[in-house]
C-alpha cells in the first residue's frame, strides 16, 4: 500500500516580507553606536594612563608568539 504524501499549502505570493526582530536586536547596536559616538565626540576627557613597562613587555611577547 503506497504511503500518503503530505502536501504543503502555499500562501499566495505577495510583494511584502514580514520580518520581526526582537527588541534587543535593535537596541543593542543603537546603544553601542551611541557609546562609540560619545567617545569620538568627547575625546578631551580621555587621559593617557602611565602604564607599567612590564605590561608593554608582556604585550610584546604575546605579539611575538602570534603567527604573522
Amino acid at each position: 500500500m503506497p504511503a500518503r504524501t503530505h502536501t504543503r499549502t502555499h500562501r499566495p505570493a505577495t510583494d511584502t516580507v514580514d520580518i520581526r526582530l526582537p527588541w534587543w536586536a535593535v537596541a543593542l547596536p543603537a546603544v553601542a553606536f551611541a557609546a562609540l559616538l560619545l567617545l569620538i565626540v568627547e575625546p578631551g576627557q580621555a587621559h593617557a594612563a602611565a602604564a607599567d613597562p612590564a605590561v608593554g613587555r608582556l604585550l610584546g611577547h604575546i605579539l611575538g608568539l602570534l603567527p604573522a
